[in-house]
């Protein structure tokens, strides 16, 4: 077996783990005769939050447009409709005397391929703060960035007492609040943490854009992640609230992928991830993929956050420009 057979048949294997996973779920809530706490099959990829209460999730499937109800520990609840899932979530705020969220949260988006449980670490790091932290799962290879920008909308509504909402975002994640900013807005916004996020493209999407096995792994929004001056990305706008870049580099005029050119974290370079207006910019030594528990990002996410700079010293470098 050579190598492009095997990663061929690696890419097969692993779409069908999923695809069982999701298929299995969706015929069990399709009977509508086995509505009991269970729990979930996995499928990440292929479900969308849209209703948020202090760790309980109603999300949506990508395909069925079957709905379910989880609770904190992951736990299916219920699931139907979305009436049939509100009316389960407001039975468990009452047998339970669950409390009216307030006061300030955290939105944290993983990236492409990832899911909520990308974020972990980072919650364990600015939970102490008080913030009700909400880590959005949405089917990120399934579905182009605007529909992810409309479920991000769908799950903000539903944030009621919440008086201040604060994003953390990671690579793809960027994009989709950027995408969000351009087509909805709320008052409570506050600050935005920007992680390894390509925000003039991925180089490396270029490259691979035409292979058919990308196309079928990342989906719709992989082909949204080209670096082309014409394409998607470039007509998003800056964030509208005020907003920090953290970039992974190697350090040197190299970076980590011989692939791409300049400085990187393997996947996006450093010149792409800096977005001008930022009004704080760091970076970091760290691979593309462990950005969100890197000790030195979940340090200056916490400080931004907190003070508007990423730096204990408070000494902030905004970007103005593109270098």
């Amino acid at each position: 077996m050579d190598h492009s057979t095997r990663r061929t048949w690696l890419a097969l294997s692993v779409g069908a783990i999923l695809t069982q996973s999701a298929t299995a779920e969706d015929t069990a809530m399709s009977s509508g005769h086995f509505n009991i706490p269970t729990p979930t099959l996995g499928g990440r990829q292929f479900w969308s939050d849209c209703q948020f209460f202090r760790g309980w999730r109603i999300q949506k499937h990508a395909y069925s447009g079957h709905f379910r109800l989880i609770d904190p520990s992951d736990i299916r609840r219920g699931w139907g409709t979305l009436e049939e899932c509100q009316q389960a979530l407001a039975a468990e705020k009452k047998s339970r005397q669950l409390a009216p969220m307030s006061g300030t949260a955290v939105i944290a988006l993983h990236g492409i391929l990832r899911s909520s449980k990308t974020w972990a670490s980072m919650q364990k790091v600015l939970e102490p703060d008080g913030y009700t932290f909400v880590s959005f799962d949405y089917p990120s290879t399934q579905q182009p960035i605007s529909e992810f920008a409309a479920q991000l909308q769908s799950l903000i509504l539903s944030l009621e007492g919440i008086e201040k909402i604060h994003f953390v975002v990671h690579s793809l994640g960027g994009l989709v609040v950027r995408k969000w900013c351009q087509d909805y807005s709320d008052p409570r916004a506050g600050r935005l943490v920007m992680i390894g996020t390509p925000n003039s493209g991925a180089e490396i999407a270029d490259i691979l854009k035409g292979n058919l096995l990308f196309q079928w792994i990342f989906g719709p929004s992989g082909q949204q992640l080209l670096a082309d001056p014409k394409a998607f990305i470039a007509t998003l706008p800056e964030p509208t609230m005020e907003f920090a870049v953290i970039a992974g580099a190697k350090g040197d005029s190299e970076g980590f992928n011989p692939l791409i050119p300049g400085d990187d974290d393997g996947i996006v370079t450093l010149q792409s991830a800096r977005l001008p207006g930022a009004a704080d910019s760091i970076s970091v030594r760290a691979l593309h993929s462990f950005q969100p528990w890197n000790a030195e990002v979940m340090t200056a996410t916490r400080l931004f956050l907190k003070t508007g700079a990423l730096r204990p010293s408070g000494v902030r470098e905004p970007i103005l420009e593109r270098s």
